[in-house]
């Protein structure tokens, strides 16, 4: 986990302490392409400064994870968003959430806002947090047109931490996911 993804996240974090507005702006950007929302921009072009203009994929990934932060802010520190999302799927005792947790791993970058937006939505309805940073990170390995490799290695990733938690079977983690982040010190 990086650094800025870390200090990003706490910035998303004090604002849902501090400006619900601000929030409202980033869940409205989930309805245009990452980074076409203007009301966005004071937000996030912060973060990705004239250096990371290069680095596209990063600043998407930033777009896309503050307004999925927005439509459901809660940042569980160690648990991997594949992970709830398994969770999610076991306490539900539905094929369909792995139908929909396949067709993520499929999605295509410009394809993955959707599936993102509608799993960040059941993990929300049904009050499941996850790690911010984690998925910022990830983000943007998957967005990465020049590294497809990584994609899919990402995707493997993934699937192990989403079959871990959805296998009844399997010894449940939950003992050892955090808890919900608070504001931290900027």
């Amino acid at each position: 986990m990086s650094e800025h993804a870390q200090s990003f996240i706490n910035y998303l974090i004090g604002l849902k302490e501090t400006d619900r507005g601000a929030l409202a702006h980033l869940k409205r950007s989930l309805g245009f392409d990452p980074g076409s929302y203007p009301r966005a921009y004071p937000y996030v072009e912060r973060f990705v400064g004239a250096e990371k203009h290069a680095e596209d994929s990063r600043r998407l990934a930033m777009y896309l994870t503050a307004g999925l932060f927005a439509a459901h802010p809660l940042h569980l520190t160690g648990s991997s968003f594949a992970a709830a999302f398994g969770r999610v799927g076991r306490s539900r005792d539905s094929a369909s959430i792995e139908q929909r947790f396949i067709a993520l791993l499929g999605a295509e970058p410009d394809s993955l806002p959707n599936h993102l937006r509608q799993a960040v939505s059941l993990l929300a309805a049904d009050g499941v947090g996850f790690d911010y940073v984690g998925l910022l990170d990830d983000l943007s390995r998957w967005l990465d047109s020049f590294k497809p490799e990584a994609r899919d290695q990402l995707r493997q990733h993934w699937a192990r931490d989403f079959y871990r938690a959805y296998d009844p079977h399997a010894k449940s983690n939950e003992a050892q996911v955090a808890q919900p982040e608070t504001q931290q010190p900027n």
